[in-house]
């Protein structure tokens, strides 16, 4: 039996046409590019500096399909990871009806220093993804970036991402200039958002050199990648539903994705207990936390998280639940990612499984 199913975390791997052709002259030594050295490897520049703490290319070159022996570039990314026509072929060939695309580099736009150069970036990204979802035939969503170095050039480049016809904005779970996703300040960036009737996403990745839980303590990649993902996540959930920011706009959606499933229970029963014995701190909470989230939120899962769904069904989050395959990153599987899915689908009651396949993604999406 074929099931319809919805890729909801996605990724590209931007091509150098991005950073050419797309984003200003003015600003395009300060966004984020890459550049070859002498030895043949590419490095990724942010702010006009080099940046050696991770090759770009291995992320973006699924495990088993690269060679061991040689260092992977940029010339080496699957041609899924920045084509609309290409990524189609893979979607066929996996069994994806669609699939939602979430950068790569620019999953690093936080660490661009001016805020004038990380609104040119963020423009010119969003131009380009929305160029390759065109040669999609319909079957490619995708998230604009906003640069929150700015409140009033994200709330601006929100009308833009609206205007692109792009189904959602995407940003660091890390404070931006120390910014809480709660502050008053943000009121325009997040009206803006729900306006338009957005989602809004919040993937983090490693490498950046935002303040953070993991750069505060480690150098090393393996503690780093633990915690960047659900530390991160955790506290940006805490902004958004304890915050207020639900609440406020009661139409928003809002995504966690790429950090796990395992830490939503215990952080939304302990969001609700604090909501029950300290809730005079704060007074702007009109809901629970895990009634918010469960009206207005979602959470990724890989799919050997499937077996944690009949739980999450029990506290009624059964709807929240979305599938994301993470192709073309190292980490994926690829080839096979439907069926590995499937395979940890079938024990589950069926329509549970097909929540996660197909139906919360469509609600997520806005379709």
């Amino acid at each position: 039996m074929t099931h319809r199913v919805i890729d909801a975390d996605g990724h590209i791997c931007e091509p150098r046409d991005l950073w050419n052709k797309y984003i200003s002259q003015r600003y395009r030594e300060q966004a984020i590019r890459l550049e070859r050295d002498s030895d043949g490897q590419d490095w990724i520049w942010v702010n006009g500096v080099q940046r050696r703490n991770l090759p770009p290319a291995a992320a973006c070159v699924p495990s088993g399909m690269d060679d061991p022996d040689n260092v992977p570039t940029w010339d080496d990314i699957l041609p899924g990871s920045y084509d609309g026509a290409a990524r189609v072929k893979v979607m066929d060939e996996e069994g994806i009806e669609r699939c939602l695309l979430f950068p790569s580099l620019y999953l690093l736009n936080g660490d661009i220093e001016d805020p004038d150069v990380a609104a040119a970036a963020c423009h010119g990204y969003n131009e380009w993804i929305a160029d390759m979802c065109r040669d999609g035939h319909g079957r490619l969503d995708a998230v604009g970036v906003v640069p929150l170095q700015s409140v009033a050039l994200a709330a601006r480049e929100v009308d833009h991402i609206a205007k692109l016809g792009l189904k959602g904005v995407c940003f660091r779970p890390e404070r931006y200039k120390g910014l809480a996703l709660y502050d008053e300040s943000l009121k325009p960036f997040w009206s803006a958002v729900a306006g338009h009737g957005l989602f809004a996403a919040v993937h983090g990745s490693f490498g950046s050199l935002m303040p953070s839980f993991a750069s505060g303590r480690y150098e090393n990649n393996f503690f780093v990648h633990m915690i960047c993902h659900p530390f991160e996540q955790m506290a940006a959930c805490l902004d958004i539903v304890a915050g207020g920011v639900l609440d406020r706009h009661p139409s928003l959606r809002v995504a966690f994705l790429e950090s796990g499933l395992g830490w939503l229970e215990y952080w939304l029963e302990r969001m609700d207990e604090h909501f029950e014995v300290m809730r005079h701190h704060v007074p702007w909470l009109k809901h629970k936390p895990s009634e918010l989230f469960r009206r207005q939120c979602f959470i990724s899962i890989e799919a050997d998280e499937a077996h944690r769904l009949p739980r999450l069904a029990e506290l009624g989050l059964d709807h929240c639940i979305i599938w994301g395959a993470d192709y073309p990153h190292y980490d994926c599987t690829y080839p096979g990612a439907v069926k590995d899915l499937e395979s940890h689908l079938a024990p589950l009651e069926p329509t549970l499984a097909d929540r996660v396949r197909h139906g919360n993604a469509v609600r997520f999406l806005g379709l």
